[in-house]
């Protein structure tokens, strides 16, 4: 069952096709900055405990993000397998999105504990039903390396949108961190938003029908785990993982570096901070997907990693009480720009990462590789949600401080701008290392592309030594070996 319709490429589709990623951009925006925020200093929970929800809501996703994918591709729907699930995902994680927020009706610690891990967990299963499919349909909508590269740097612009919208908007609403409906007026009206740009992702987009993979559900977690013996795909889950756990840790101790540190979240400080980490990350999209576009995927990681570090490690001299903040904005800025390389790269190499799993297992699985990508970046919001509750409590963040509304010590506003701008620098140094790992350009993928229509039957051409030395530097396995694995 293969079918492929003639469709509008043009900006109006790619506009409709990214508006599915104002939900990822946006949604983990406001859980890093506000939920162990809401945890912490609305509902008096310990902060160790706080950063724990995310982690073990993302734990989780270890079922349900696998079995997710295998049920995508073993799926056939009039509208697409992926369209259907992005259907029913916009509804899922609107609600899920809303309830997250809900105060505890119970105060003791360890039910409070257990009711929002149960709240996290409903949230990140209705953000896997809509995601993991989001995430595979671009493979099944678009062949053409170049052409891919502008779709996802549209969606890497929409999920700057979403962050810019979810960074900034809710700095005007919960103006009091200490106060439950400040959060909750804030839930649903973007949980009313996510609804809203999902359906026009749903309603604009389009879907190459496929056969379905005939695997069985129980083969869900071994079908995922066979992902990661494609080099490209490992190489890939380093990128993702360390570029986005960058910047989860730049949201995540925002408020607290801006409150506590700099004593400026009054003055409307983090209203500033994020208006300029985003509209600068914004500016940026529109400068890297055409540098993207003339030279590699790989490049503009190699560019923007080393523009972070260095406006990140720039913050040291100003992290004290009563600090200029101008320096700090602009450095913010070249952060903002730093960081949009990066995510330029990273969510344009994803839509290739199926070609190369082809290669290896003869199936095209697009729901089993995005599943795992999808876990990955899951895991990486809630590895830095736990981080930052750990690193907190070392530092000796007191939660009855913060319910109170009252400073931190000397010693703990220290160690909050340490883990603000230490733990970003190391994780962006890995993430130039993985980039500049990273195998695969323009010239290997058609390669790729080549061998895989050969191995189907569609190219009667002859693979050359050349080809052959390629498709084993971008798999890591033996090109004998490979379609067979």
């Amino acid at each position: 069952m293969s079918s492929k319709k003639t469709h509008s490429v043009g900006l109006g589709s790619q506009m409709m096709y990214g508006m599915g990623e104002f939900f990822n951009g946006g949604a983990f925006v406001i859980i890093n900055s506000f939920f162990t925020v809401f945890l912490i200093k609305a509902m008096g929970m310990p902060a160790a405990l706080a950063g724990m929800i995310p982690l073990i809501g993302h734990i989780w996703d270890a079922v349900t993000d696998p079995i997710m994918g295998n049920i995508t591709d073993r799926t056939t729907s009039r509208f697409g397998a992926k369209r259907f699930y992005i259907l029913i995902g916009s509804f899922a994680t609107a609600l899920t999105f809303i309830v997250l927020w809900i105060p505890s009706p119970v105060h003791s610690g360890g039910a409070m504990f257990a009711f929002y891990v149960l709240m996290y967990c409903l949230f990140s299963t209705g953000s896997t039903i809509l995601m993991v499919p989001y995430n595979g349909l671009l493979p099944d909508m678009i062949d053409d390396y170049a052409l891919r590269s502008r779709f996802s740097n549209v969606r890497m612009i929409w999920s700057t949108i979403g962050s810019m919208v979810c960074g900034l908007v809710p700095t005007f609403i919960i103006t009091d961190t200490t106060a439950a409906s400040n959060y909750m007026r804030c839930a649903v009206l973007f949980g009313l938003l996510f609804l809203i740009t999902t359906l026009v992702t749903f309603a604009g987009t389009w879907e190459n029908q496929k056969e379905p993979v005939h695997t069985n559900l129980r083969d869900s977690f071994v079908q995922s785990a066979s992902v990661f013996r494609s080099r490209s795909f490992r190489l890939f889950i380093g990128i993702y993982l360390t570029g986005q756990c960058g910047m989860d840790f730049v949201s995540g101790m925002a408020v607290y570096y801006v409150q506590d540190v700099l004593n400026g979240y009054d003055n409307h400080y983090f209203t500033y901070l994020m208006a300029v980490l985003l509209v600068s990350q914004l500016a940026g999209m529109l400068v890297w997907g055409p540098v993207m576009a003339r030279t590699s995927k790989r490049t503009t990681i190699l560019i923007g990693a080393p523009i972070r570090i260095i406006c990140t490690l720039g913050l040291i001299p100003f992290s004290y009480e009563g600090a200029n903040i101008i320096p700090i904005l602009v450095l913010a800025a070249g952060i903002g720009i730093g960081n949009a390389a990066t995510l330029t790269s990273i969510f344009a190499i994803m839509a290739d990462m199926a070609d190369v799993d082809e290669l290896i297992t003869s199936v095209h699985r697009p729901g089993i590789v995005s599943g795992m990508a999808t876990f990955a970046r899951k895991i990486s919001s809630g590895l830095s949600a736990g981080v930052i509750g750990l690193l907190l409590s070392l530092v000796g963040y007191d939660e009855k401080l913060a319910s109170a509304g009252a400073r931190q010590s000397a010693a703990t506003n220290t160690g909050i701008s340490v883990i603000f701008i230490l733990m970003p620098v190391v994780l962006v140094a890995l993430l130039f290392l993985f980039g500049y790992l990273f195998p695969m350009k323009q010239k290997e993928f058609n390669v790729i592309q080549r061998e895989n229509r050969r191995r189907r039957g569609e190219d009667s051409s002859v693979t050359t030594e050349e080809e052959k030395k390629i498709c084993e530097k971008v798999t890591g396995i033996p090109y004998q070996k490979l379609w067979h694995t």
